[in-house]
């Protein structure tokens, strides 16, 4: 817990929330920053292994983001509490979600659609110039193969990045406009931090 910064006071988190509703995108990040001493607590409550760590601090902060993009400061609550509840529903979902894709998993399984509503499918992202590709899809270890390292090639925020533009794990999906305004970055870097993450998994199939 060290690691993390200070949670905010309640009169330091109304004056950064009032800037960022001004426009103040650094008001953001504080207010991201400084409640991620709350994700690594509500982590602890359902993290089964060390290994779990990573991954769902990973979700608890996108779902920590989703809570100060949402957060209405009009209500008589503190963006902590609320964030908690955003928090934990993301990482119960991410939860239910990769119970299921323990179970067998098909290359040609949906993940979501791309901006002209075509159905994306998991072997749109694992590309082969291999000819008998159809013996490749047959092969749950593939499968296997692309998700771990998803978890243990790539870093925390092209994870992130990679599973919010194709909704990967049954999770929701988003533009790469959207992914940038949540995250406070440019689309272009959204598109950058995308490519590079695809081409690091490209490298293993």
């Amino acid at each position: 817990m060290k690691s993390f910064p200070q949670p905010l006071t309640s009169a330091e988190e109304r004056y950064y929330m009032q800037k960022y509703t001004e426009g103040d995108l650094e008001a953001k990040h504080i207010l991201i920053e400084r409640n991620l001493r709350l994700v690594a607590h509500i982590v602890k409550k359902y993290q089964s292994s060390p290994e779990d760590t990573e991954d769902l601090l990973s979700i608890g902060t996108i779902g920590l983001i989703k809570a100060v993009v949402t957060f209405n400061p009009q209500k008589c609550v503190r963006l902590g509490t609320y964030a908690a509840r955003c928090i934990e529903n993301e990482i119960l979902m991410y939860m239910r979600a990769k119970k299921k894709s323990s179970k067998e998993i098909s290359l040609y399984e949906p993940i979501g659609t791309d901006r002209e509503g075509n159905e994306i499918q998991l072997f749109d992202i694992i590309e082969t110039e291999e000819d008998d590709a159809h013996k490749k899809v047959e092969l749950n270890d593939d499968i296997k193969v692309l998700y771990h390292k998803v978890e243990s090639e790539l870093s925390p925020r092209e994870r992130m990045v990679l599973k919010m533009r194709y909704g990967l794990y049954n999770e929701e999906e988003y533009t790469q406009r959207e992914i940038a305004k949540q995250l406070g970055i440019s689309r272009s870097y959204v598109s950058r931090i995308e490519k590079s993450a695809i081409e690091k998994l490209r490298g293993y199939f």
